[in-house]
């Protein structure tokens, strides 16, 4: 079992405790945290749970959750550098810009070769401007932009700047390019496989995400859901994973 657990103090999570999961696709970053709160309940009493960062549904990767007073840190460990590997399909798009919803266009891609993709990969690192998909949950008039979306109203999102630090085209078999992106808080990389798209001539859409790092925290030490339970229910297995 991979995995550490950072504590404040000794391993009392009601003090502080930190550690990364591996979220599995077609779990909410709140689902984890449901699921931790639960399995600290029997052994440890009721403790406040948090997470440092949504991840959507679909897809995979590091979730950093907190406990007791770690939870103020929350807002320090969503500013942290984030890395993520992506894979971007072209030929088609999306109204959220991933496999949440419907095809909604069809586009040609015969024109986009590695010395476009180069090029276009170029444009997006550094500080760019950038609109979050309607399927977000950024908060448009006090409602979840989402919400509004399902609902099958028109959205207004705002743009707003982020910062791609590095972009590297990791694998291109065409339709699909495989991504490693390493980014700043706020980025969506949905929008900017969307925009990836619309840059080349085409469209494309998010068909695959896993987020790698975030900070310090890799995926590699992160805990799968299922061998974290197992350790939070028991005391005495939970000392060797204790850093």
């Amino acid at each position: 079992m991979t995995g550490n657990i950072r504590f404040r103090s000794s391993d009392d999570f009601r003090e502080g405790a930190v550690f990364a999961v591996d979220k599995p696709s077609g779990w909410t970053s709140f689902d984890v945290v449901n699921k931790v709160r639960i399995s600290l309940r029997g052994a440890y009493g009721k403790i406040k749970v948090g997470h440092a960062g949504t991840l959507d549904p679909l897809a995979t990767g590091v979730v950093v959750v907190c406990t007791g007073k770690e939870t103020r840190e929350i807002e320090r460990y969503m500013g942290q550098e984030k890395e993520y590997v992506a894979r971007v399909t072209f030929g088609h798009t999306t109204p959220s810009y991933d496999l949440e919803s419907a095809f909604d266009g069809e586009y040609d891609y015969s024109r986009v070769d590695g010395e476009l993709l180069e090029s276009v990969t170029r444009r997006f690192v550094g500080e760019i401007e950038q609109f979050p998909p309607a399927f977000s949950a950024v908060r448009v008039n006090g409602v979840r932009a989402y919400e509004m979306a399902r609902a099958g109203d028109k959205v207004e999102m705002k743009s707003r700047r982020v910062e791609v630090r590095e972009l590297e085209i990791v694998e291109m078999k065409m339709p699909e390019v495989v991504l490693r992106v390493t980014c700043g808080k706020g980025t969506y990389i949905r929008s900017l496989a969307n925009d990836i798209g619309r840059e080349c001539g085409s469209g494309s859409y998010l068909s695959a995400l896993r987020r790698t790092r975030v900070g310090e925290f890799r995926v590699e030490q992160a805990f799968r859901v299922e061998d974290l339970v197992r350790l939070l229910e028991n005391k005495t297995e939970l000392n060797q994973h204790i850093n």
